[in-house]
């Protein structure tokens, strides 16, 4: 589990295809900090596993599920990438429960400077639009950020100067792709109501 509060903007070092998968190797001094085989570690909001630490670089194996459902088949050396290591018990639940299983891919519509922020609008997938409310949360390759507003098709975020500086949503322009993982909470809720007895969909 993760909390969508980025605490290293990596990159990428190499991308090495093996067969229908890759291995990605990424700089992150931080992440790699106390990381050992096995640990997960979020990279732009998906959940991969380390297969080794060397220095301040760690490796992760890449699927092909993956790499269809995600961005990061995009990646390529050089990439800045948002890094989270998985949240201990003992954390502040700073964003919001995230998993790192991206629901889907949007991509960036628009930008609108403001005086210290920026409001970004996102594409959305259809079949998340239903999960997706204004003031709630969403998952933005790993970062977790406020809903400003939604539509059928997008939403907005208001970007501040700590995220835009600090994550890789400062740097991404308009059609570049982005992981999208929506409220697993409001999933569950849709669950029980819909299975919940004399119900029906």
């Amino acid at each position: 589990m993760f909390t969508g509060i980025i605490e290293e903007l990596g990159e990428v070092a190499a991308v090495t295809p093996a067969g229908d998968s890759v291995e990605l190797t990424i700089h992150g001094p931080t992440v790699t900090s106390d990381a050992a085989h096995g640990d997960s570690i979020a990279v732009n909001g998906v959940c991969l596993t380390v297969t080794g630490v060397s220095g301040a670089r760690f490796s992760t194996d890449v699927m092909r599920e993956t790499l269809d459902r995600s961005s990061l088949g995009a990646l390529a050396p050089g990439t800045p990438v948002n890094l989270e290591r998985a949240a201990q018990v003992s954390d502040r639940l700073g964003g919001h429960i995230v998993q790192g299983h991206v629901d889907g891919t949007g991509e960036i519509v628009r930008r609108v400077p403001g005086e210290r922020w920026e409001t970004v609008t996102f594409s959305l997938p259809e079949g998340l639009t239903r999960y997706v409310v204004e003031k709630g949360s969403i998952t933005v390759d790993g970062v977790s950020l406020t809903v400003a507003a939604v539509d059928t098709a997008s939403f907005d975020i208001a970007l501040i100067p700590t995220t835009l500086e600090l994550t890789t949503l400062g740097r991404k322009n308009v059609n570049d792709p982005v992981n999208l993982e929506v409220d697993i909470i409001a999933k569950y809720v849709e669950k029980l109501a819909t299975s919940a007895p004399g119900v029906t969909s």
